[in-house]
């Protein structure tokens, strides 16, 4: 067996560990919670049946699954992102972060929260999401536009650091004038949930993520010429400076997506990536991109178990967890 046989070969294998591990994950977060639900019960309830008691149905159909599928979505997101960045600039500290698209959704969000006197209460809870959205997209519109004019990719990273030092400096003088409320409101978001997507809201999450790891997975092939340098895939016929451009638009719109609906959620976009390239030993695209976005949905779904085990001051903050 060839050696790149051998590459796909082993991440087939690890491929395949991720997917029934990302499987038991889901299947434990659908079970455990603040709220005790036998086995049993949950298997009707997902089978269509009507449970013995309607909060059991509840809780499975409106809360843990949701969360779960929200879990699942989010980390093969941001960790696919992060390993596109990483890949086109060739900077293992890069990651969805570093572009400031996340200091983009949260400006806008702030700027919400103080609109409307520090309270995101379910009747602006659509506001602050799509103040999310839109603060991101504008940050990742700036980025584009300063990608058609620079050539180096250094720079264009170092750009998008500086636009979120702007975003987040903005954000710290919106805290200063903000209300108490608004001060700890603000606070909340930014520690992360998975529990900001409905079943309602599902299909148009799923749609957005699902169409962006497909995306993701067509790359393989010029991101795995890329990594041999800028000038040897130019000669092989792909056009550098229109791939990172289309990276830039797809890691925005996967990120802003994320962060729109789950807050700002770290170590999963810089670290799942190279968690991946550990457990293969090699980075192969082709093994590498597919095993990334597994590894990314194990995490999410890991952290997500944690932060749902029952304790007495309800559901811990998911940022809270994901260093861990």
């Amino acid at each position: 067996m060839t050696l790149p046989h051998r590459h796909i070969a082993k991440g087939m294998i690890i491929g395949l560990i991720l997917a029934l591990l990302a499987t038991l994950l889901f299947a434990l977060s659908l079970l455990i919670g603040p709220v005790r639900t036998p086995c049993h019960e949950v298997a009707l309830i997902l089978l269509g049946e009507t449970s013995t008691k309607s909060s059991w149905q509840y809780i499975v159909l409106e809360t843990r699954l949701p969360q779960a599928l929200t879990a699942t979505l989010c980390g093969a997101s941001l960790a696919a992102s992060g390993l596109m960045l990483q890949t086109a600039f060739r900077n293992p500290l890069a990651g969805p972060d570093v572009f400031g698209v996340s200091s983009g959704a949260s400006l806008g969000v702030a700027l919400v929260m103080l609109l409307w006197g520090g309270s995101v209460s379910t009747a602006l809870f659509s506001w602050t999401v799509g103040a999310a959205f839109v603060g991101a997209m504008a940050v990742t519109a700036i980025i584009f536009l300063f990608s058609t004019i620079m050539r180096h990719g250094l720079m264009l990273l170092i750009v998008g650091m500086m636009v979120g030092y702007v975003a987040s400096s903005v954000v710290s003088l919106l805290n200063y004038f903000a209300t108490e409320e608004g001060v700890r409101s603000f606070m909340i978001w930014g520690l992360g949930h998975f529990g900001g997507v409905s079943m309602a809201l599902m299909p148009a999450f799923s749609t957005v993520t699902l169409v962006g790891l497909t995306a993701c997975l067509l790359l393989i092939k010029p991101l795995n010429i890329i990594q041999l340098g800028a000038q040897y895939a130019e000669s092989m016929g792909v056009a550098t400076r229109r791939l990172r451009n289309v990276l830039l638009l797809l890691v925005g719109l996967l990120t802003a997506t994320t962060t729109a609906f789950c807050g700002p959620i770290a170590f999963i976009g810089l670290a799942v990536p190279h968690i991946a390239r550990l457990l293969l030993g090699n980075d192969d695209q082709r093994a590498l991109m597919p095993c990334t976005i597994l590894c990314g949905s194990v995490v999410a779904l890991l952290c997500n178990l944690v932060c749902s085990l029952p304790t007495d001051g309800g559901n811990v903050p998911i940022n809270a967890v994901t260093p861990l």
